[in-house]
């Protein structure tokens, strides 16, 4: 893997990808979910690498992809993600999205719905308005006083117990939140914009089908809001293949990464 970077009118994005990438073989996308970063996909970093092409990124405004304008929104790191897509001659991207990253995913599918090979959501949700009500995207645009004002370790205790299982995935999210140490604001203000722009692209009301294959993966002790009502509702509605992660929180990929590797694995050999 090796660091790369992509500049942008708000700000440069860093990301890491193989190298050098193998031609006309797909290549496995991993975004990180809100406040994560690269090393949220460790895990599958070191078990794909040298089987397929990998990338990953620290999203905009996260971790090395700092300093950055908060005037973006979810259409724009779509597009972004595809400029890098292009940049790198990448042309068969399988996105696996965790969380936010998901959504990142299912913006670049209403933009580019034939320059997708396959998408996996780890432990997100779908995009159309008629999933959730108006009072969940009323509070998702009010959330950066919220993390202003929440005590800061209590806050690192409650967002690192409360997205994993098992004392990796917990200590992972720890170490990610403490990138933000001492600058709580630059974290609430983050997170305020992540929940804003998700909102905002829940309020567009746009299709955002999935023209590709597609498989969700779902931890059974998600407490991220309402994740598991979600993505019931979304394989009941869509009929997409939903797999419950047993021992697993918000983060599934961390609590039983062996599992959720073979199943992105067996899903990416069964893609035509």
């Amino acid at each position: 893997m090796i660091e790369k970077s992509y500049d942008t009118p708000c700000g440069t994005i860093h990301y890491w990808i193989s190298e050098p990438a193998k031609e006309r073989m797909v290549t496995l996308i991993f975004l990180p979910g809100l406040t994560a970063d690269h090393r949220l996909f460790d895990p599958q970093i070191a078990y794909f690498e040298g089987r397929y092409n990998v990338f990953v990124w620290d999203p905009p405004g996260h971790a090395a992809s700092w300093p950055f304008t908060f005037d973006f929104d979810l259409m724009d790191k779509a597009r972004w993600l595809d400029g890098i897509f292009r940049t790198e001659a990448i042309d068969r991207p399988v996105i696996i999205g965790q969380s936010m990253g998901g959504y990142v995913g299912q913006a670049y599918a209403e933009q580019f719905p034939d320059r997708l090979t396959g998408f996996v959501s780890i432990d997100s949700a779908p995009l159309q308005r008629s999933y959730v009500t108006a009072a969940e995207i009323w509070l998702l645009k009010r959330m950066e006083p919220v993390y202003r004002r929440y005590p800061w370790k209590a806050l690192v205790k409650a967002g690192s117990e409360g997205v994993a299982v098992f004392g990796y995935g917990r200590d992972l999210m720890r170490a990610m939140m403490m990138v933000y140490d001492g600058d709580q604001a630059r974290y609430a203000k983050l997170c305020g914009h992540g929940y804003r722009m998700l909102a905002e692209a829940m309020e567009a009301d746009l299709p955002y089908e999935l023209h590709c294959p597609a498989l969700l993966i779902c931890g059974e002790q998600d407490r991220a809001g309402s994740c598991v009502r979600y993505n019931k509702a979304w394989h009941k509605q869509t009929g997409l293949r939903l797999e419950w992660i047993r021992d697993a929180g918000h983060n599934s990929n961390t609590d039983q990464p062996e599992l959720v590797n073979r199943l992105i694995e067996d899903f990416v050999r069964a893609i035509p």
